[in-house]
């Protein structure tokens, strides 16, 4: 068999115009602005969709690994399936950022044939909905500093700022910076930085916000340092909101593309899960689940991070319910928690995937008896995998009374997705018991520990005198009720990166929280986990051309 490359894969494939993808989703042409003849933005009225409502399927997966474990691709083929069966499905993924496509880990578009296309407009520019937000997030801080300058009204105590500026782009030089030197006319000397744009409060803003007007009054709450008297500064005493609104208006509706095989794809927001909470806008979710009787969404890195949050967090904030989980692992994830070097994965390995099982079982124990979910196994096959590896997950899955199905979605399309179709179908019809990890009347320390205990398997958190003295300042300001956003290595149940499987009788040290009083949560920033990544040293930009006619090659 003839093994392509993704985005030939994809350029092979016919498109279908985007405005048939809208009539088949139901949506009146009325409602759709079209971005040339492939994608669009969606403008709904807010009451579209009132009164139908789909079942809601996460697809999540175990710890990843440098190995890549297809989570988009399944999530893809997922819908596709569906769709194959005669069910009536709509996909809702996040938009990717341009720091992984140029860097290491590439686009998010899916793979094979799994793939939401047109895939090189979604892995680039797309419809500019990261540029509005970075240009949002610098607007702030231009008026920020442009306030301190022209005599600081506010009585802003300069080193408590905790507004930094972004850039969509893995960029390590610009994580700490000083900037306002060269004089009084370019401004107030201070320490800065940057954070990647998708790890900026205003794209969690956009991506919880339930309207315009949520999203505006959002922005007013964000906090951008503290006075001299110890009080809040926000987007709204600088007087900011209404342009940085004005920068997100379109950004705010949701993006429709399509998959290989026809399915409506509803791509919206892109925070990352490591760092932010992981899930696409809760706009198109709903979308989702008011066009189709299946909404199929996944969340970002492994379960202990992006679906953590997208029950803790996502859930709680826009009253969702999920019907069924999908919880995707490879043979291949399974040898590197088994002890496996990423250059020997193509050899059969049945001991280092039994030793790797415990990574998966706790991803799995967490989603039934954490959440109250019904969850099925999704074994990503890749062509190196053997019978006997694959058999050894699906044996074990079944001794722990827990559905597995094996998955050849990037092979076969839809029609390889179409068993685990089946199985999601028939959880969604048992009885969902969702529940939260913690409830809002612990305190900041106490939610955090809840999570360390019973979603990473840890025995308990450390904070560092620095982290309490922000818990306690943030306490006393009365945002202790919120949800907690643990920023945290996307490789590992702890904070340690090398600590693979499933660790015990580990402590995550916090080292330090940040307000986001705008998306509605705090964040806890553990380990050595970064709010800028940097570039590999081989990055995938080395690789990306374009011919003279304009035709994209290197994407994957």
């Amino acid at each position: 068999m003839e093994y392509l490359p993704d985005i030939e894969i994809a350029r092979r494939n016919g498109l279908r115009p985007i405005l048939d993808i809208a009539a088949d989703a139901g949506i009146d042409e009325s409602l759709v602005e079209c971005y040339g003849r492939y994608k669009a933005k969606l403008c709904l009225p807010p009451d579209f969709g009132a009164g139908k409502s789909g079942k809601l399927v996460l697809v999540t997966a175990v710890t990843p690994t440098s190995a890549g474990e297809g989570k988009t691709t399944v999530t893809i083929g997922l819908a596709d399936g569906l769709r194959r069966l005669g069910r009536s499905a709509v996909l809702a993924l996040r938009e990717p950022s341009l720091g992984p496509v140029f860097g290491l880990k590439g686009g998010a578009t899916g793979g094979g044939h799994a793939q939401i296309v047109p895939m090189e407009d979604i892995n680039l520019h797309f419809t500019g909905d990261i540029h509005a937000v970075g240009a949002a997030n610098n607007l702030l801080a231009a008026m920020l500093d442009n306030h301190i300058r022209q005599g600081n009204a506010l009585g802003i105590d300069i080193s408590s700022i905790c507004w930094k500026r972004c850039v969509d782009m893995n960029d390590r030089q610009l994580r700490c910076i000083k900037d306002g030197l060269g004089g009084k006319a370019n401004g107030v000397p201070r320490e800065d930085g940057f954070d990647i744009t998708v790890a900026s409060e205003i794209m969690a803003i956009l991506c919880l916000a339930s309207s315009l007007h949520d999203l505006k009054e959002r922005l007013a709450r964000i906090v951008v340092a503290f006075d001299t008297e110890g009080r809040p500064v926000t987007a709204a005493d600088l007087k900011a909101v209404g342009a940085m609104a004005a920068l997100l208006k379109d950004a705010i509706k949701p993006n429709l593309v399509q998959t290989l095989e026809g399915t409506p794809a509803i791509v919206h927001g892109g925070p990352f899960a490591n760092i932010a909470h992981g899930c696409n806008s809760v706009i198109a979710t709903k979308t989702a689940l008011a066009l189709g009787d299946y909404a199929v969404t996944e969340a970002g890195f492994g379960a202990d991070l992006g679906a953590e949050k997208f029950f803790d967090i996502k859930c709680r904030t826009a009253g969702l319910s999920p019907a069924a989980v999908v919880l995707v692992v490879t043979v291949r994830a399974l040898k590197m928690h088994g002890g496996v070097p990423k250059n020997a994965l193509s050899q059969e390995n049945v001991a280092a995937v039994v030793r790797g099982l415990p990574n998966l079982m706790r991803h799995a124990r967490n989603i039934r008896e954490v959440y109250g979910l019904p969850c099925v196994v999704a074994v990503n096959r890749f062509r190196t995998d053997t019978d006997e590896e694959v058999g050894a997950i699906v044996s074990a899955c079944r001794e722990k009374a827990l559905s597995a199905v094996v998955a050849t979605v990037w092979e076969d399309g839809g029609k390889g997705g179409e068993a685990l179709a089946k199985e999601v179908v028939r959880l969604c019809e048992e009885k969902a018991d969702f529940r939260y990890c913690y409830e809002d009347s612990l305190s900041v320390t106490e939610k955090i520990d809840a999570v360390v205990r019973r979603v990473y398997g840890g025995s308990g958190v450390v904070i560092s005198p620095a982290a309490q003295k922000q818990i306690d300042r943030l306490t006393a300001l009365g945002f202790a009720k919120l949800p907690v956003c643990i920023a945290k290595t996307q490789y590992s149940f702890s904070d340690d990166p090398k600590k693979l499987g499933a660790p015990e009788d580990f402590t995550v040290s916090v080292r330090g929280v940040r307000l986001s009083a705008g998306a509605g949560f705090i964040v806890a920033l553990t380990g050595d986990v970064l709010t800028m990544p940097g570039l590999p040293r081989v990055p995938a930009a080395e690789g990306i051309d374009v011919t003279d006619d304009g035709v994209i090659s290197g994407l994957f």
